[in-house]
């Protein structure tokens, strides 16, 4: 099929067939087709949008174009969990290794920063000798051996995705709906998953800001996703601060290892990682209700296995045998570390997010260009949540730069993005919704 002509169709608010979009695809990830049609495409699209039937057939076209893992011997339920990215998200790290004690087998595959948003890969690489890149066989072999592994995209798995991604980056079409669901659905597709949690944010730390544009995503997610033979659900989260106490790459490194320990009880970043814990459990079918599931969750953490789990996740990969007992000797530490005070008494009422993940890249842990190298020793840790009461002169959070100037530039952010005022801040549901596949509202 001419691929113009396809264009034109979608150009025009057609709906394209199965083999039309399959031919498209092919042409993509075959390198076939020039990046001024795979742009004009991109943009019919952004402008004119798929029906379910069309992206779940552009799902499935992306996933058959490299490498489908298979898991012949693995006798665990095969599943994943994805986020579309927040400030201070770094369930992932937490998640990939309680839910391989609690008994399934986790291939992760997660991404780098984009934009204010940290990357999971980019956090873990803070630890020496992490290899992100592993062959097929060293996974299978640490999936088999350990139950999980958190690793990036390799270049055989979907790789008219990762073409049509770069394309959308520099063409102002990522916002696009059906974009989005393809290109996050068909490489987990492509990881030869059994069961998908999906992880929707919504406010102004998050790819969304409206709680309504959050649940829409989440639906197509659901629908696309069962629709491809994935049985997938959603949870629509808060992100209207930072989600842990710590914002960069070593500094998660550390916030995730107290996790593990037992040390963030009762904190927002314990309920939504036990929130997924539990979900991706019982759609394993591994315990009999979510109550029970978030019992085993727990008990993953109280044991030690999770952090055992993780341990052995990193040393599999190329990471230090004894990383989790000696940490401190592995971690890039930054050169300035201090408080920033506040400035005045009150109750810590908002959080600007954004301008907080954006300090860190500027600070030198995230990305300006493409070729950027990252500092993994600078960002935030010690985060005061929203609804804590402080005195004028109390520790905010501690900083932590490479330079005195940037340790300035931080702090003043800090202050800027945090309101104090006289009363607490109302109570905000974490967990706004869930979304399975019975949601009938798209």
């Amino acid at each position: 099929m001419l691929a113009q002509e396809i264009i034109r169709r979608k150009r025009d608010g057609l709906t394209l067939s199965g083999e039309e979009i399959a031919s498209f695809v092919r042409a993509l990830g075959d390198e076939t087709l020039s990046e001024a049609q795979a742009a004009a495409f991109a943009m019919a699209v952004f402008f004119h949008g798929m029906d379910e039937a069309e992206t779940v057939a552009l799902t499935l076209a992306m996933r058959d174009s490299g490498h489908v893992l298979s898991w012949p011997g693995i006798d665990r339920p095969i599943a994943d969990k994805h986020s579309t990215g927040g400030i201070g998200d770094n369930v992932s790290l937490m998640l990939a290794p309680i839910a391989a004690a609690a008994g399934l087998a986790v291939p992760m595959i997660s991404g780098r920063g984009l934009g204010p948003s940290g990357g999971t890969l980019d956090k873990l690489e803070s630890i020496p000798g992490y290899n992100i890149g592993p062959d097929e066989a060293t996974l299978r072999r640490i999936i088999n051996e350990t139950g999980c592994a958190i690793i990036g995209q390799t270049a055989e798995l979907a790789p008219a995705d990762k073409r049509l991604y770069a394309i959308r980056d520099v063409t102002a079409t990522v916002e696009s709906m059906p974009l989005i669901v393809s290109s996050i659905l068909s490489k987990k597709l492509a990881a030869g998953l059994q069961t998908l949690v999906l992880d929707v944010k919504f406010g102004n730390g998050a790819f969304m800001t409206d709680p309504d544009d959050a649940r829409a995503l989440a639906r197509l997610l659901v629908r696309v996703a069962n629709g491809a033979g994935l049985a997938t659900t959603a949870l629509v989260t808060d992100m209207n601060e930072p989600l842990a106490d710590a914002v960069g790459n070593a500094v998660e490194i550390e916030n995730a290892l107290s996790f593990l320990r037992g040390e963030k009880a009762g904190t927002r970043l314990e309920a939504v990682v036990f929130a997924f814990a539990s979900e991706m459990i019982a759609n394993a079918g591994l315990a009999e209700s979510h109550d029970r599931a978030r019992e085993i969750a727990v008990e993953t953490v109280s044991g030690g296995r999770a952090m055992e789990t993780f341990g052995r996740m990193v040393a599999g990969l190329g990471g230090p045998a004894d990383f989790v007992e000696r940490w401190e000797s592995y971690l890039p530490k930054a050169a300035i570390i201090r408080p920033v005070e506040a400035p005045s008494s009150g109750y810590l009422a908002a959080c600007d997010a954004r301008a907080i993940g954006l300090s860190v890249v500027s600070l030198g842990g995230g990305r300006q260009r493409p070729t950027d190298r990252i500092d993994h020793s600078v960002g935030y840790s010690v985060l005061r949540p929203l609804g804590a009461k402080v005195a004028a002169g109390e520790p905010l959070a501690l900083v932590h730069a490479a330079t005195e100037e940037g340790w300035q530039e931080a702090a003043a952010t800090l202050r800027a993005a945090i309101a104090i005022e006289d009363n607490p801040p109302a109570d905000r549901p974490l967990v706004l919704d869930r979304v399975d596949v019975s949601d009938s509202d798209l």
